[in-house]
C-alpha cells in the first residue's frame, strides 16, 4: 500500500545546508509517516529509490545551481524516472527550492524542470515553493543558536546570584521575534505547502524571500560567504585547507607500462 512522504535533501553540503534545514522544518509540519533522506552521491540512490516505491508523495528540497537543480541530482532523476515507469508509480511531487539571490522567483526555471520531469515520468506535479535569500536562513539559525546559548548562560549566572531570570528571557524573546519576522513570508508559505502535502492537493507555485532590504542582504551575504570561505580554506587554500590538492601532473615513470 502506498503511503507516507519522502523528503529528499538535494544539497551536496554535509553541514550548514539551507536545504537540509528546510527539509527538517518541512518534515516537522507534515503529518503521518515521513522520511528525510540526503542525496549527495550515487551511493545514496538505492535507499531513496527503495523509499519512494512505497511512498505516496515526494518533496524535493534543493538549492538552485545555475538556474536548475545541482548536477549530481540529474543522474538520480534519470534512475527515478525509470523506476517510476517500471513500477507504474503515481507519486505526487512537490519542490522546495532556495537560492542565494534575493528574489524567490529566481527559482522559476527549476520549477519548470521539475514539472517537465513529472510529465515525462508519469508523476503528478503538485507545485512548490521558491525561496530567495537562502543564505540568510543559515545566518538566522546560527544567530538564534548563539542567542539561545548566551541567554541560557545569563539565566544560570543570574540564578546563582539570586537575581530574576526574566530580563534575559525577555530580551531573547524580542530578538527571536525580530529574526522570525524577517522570515515571516517563508514561514507562512511553508505552512501553506505543508497543508497541501498533508492533503495531497495541488499547491501551485509560490515565491517568497527573506524580508531584508536588498542592499543589506548583499552586505550580510558577503560577510557570511567570506567567513565560511576562510574557515574552509577558500581564500588562503594552501594555508588553511584540511585537504591537500589532488590531481595534476604526475612525474614520468620509466620502464615497462
Amino acid at each position: 500500500m502506498m503511503s507516507g512522504t519522502v523528503l529528499i535533501n538535494c544539497s551536496p553540503k554535509r553541514r550548514l545546508s539551507a536545504s537540509g534545514f528546510l527539509a527538517r522544518c518541512a518534515a516537522g509540519l507534515i503529518r503521518g509517516e515521513k522520511r528525510v533522506l540526503q542525496l549527495r552521491t550515487p551511493a545514496d540512490h538505492p535507499a531513496i529509490l527503495e523509499a519512494i516505491r512505497t511512498a505516496e508523495k515526494v518533496v524535493f528540497v534543493t538549492p538552485l545551481y545555475v538556474d536548475s537543480l545541482p548536477s549530481h541530482v540529474l543522474p538520480f532523476m534519470q534512475k527515478m524516472e525509470a523506476c517510476c515507469r517500471e513500477n507504474r508509480l503515481r507519486l505526487k511531487v512537490y519542490a522546495i527550492a532556495n537560492n542565494g539571490f534575493i528574489e524567490g522567483r529566481q527559482n522559476e526555471p527549476l520549477m519548470r524542470v521539475m514539472e517537465n520531469f513529472c510529465a515525462r515520468s508519469g508523476l503528478t506535479w503538485c507545485g512548490g515553493l521558491g525561496i530567495g535569500g537562502g543564505v540568510m536562513l543559515n545566518v538566522e539559525r546560527i544567530m538564534l543558536t548563539v542567542l539561545l546559548g548566551l541567554t541560557a548562560l545569563n539565566v544560570v549566572l543570574r540564578a546563582a546570584q539570586g537575581e530574576s531570570p526574566w530580563e534575559p528571557l525577555r530580551s531573547f524573546a524580542v530578538s527571536a521575534g525580530e529574526l522570525l519576522l524577517l522570515a515571516c513570508g517563508i514561514i507562512a508559505l511553508m505552512l501553506r505547502l505543508a497543508y497541501h502535502v498533508n492533503r495531497g492537493t495541488d499547491a501551485g507555485k509560490r515565491y517568497t524571500r527573506i524580508m531584508v532590504p536588498s542592499f543589506l542582504f548583499i552586505l550580510f551575504a558577503d560577510i557570511f560567504f567570506t567567513v565560511v570561505s576562510v574557515l574552509q580554506g577558500g581564500i588562503f587554500r594552501g594555508w588553511l585547507s584540511r585537504l591537500k590538492p589532488t590531481g595534476g601532473c604526475e612525474p614520468a615513470v620509466s620502464g615497462k607500462q
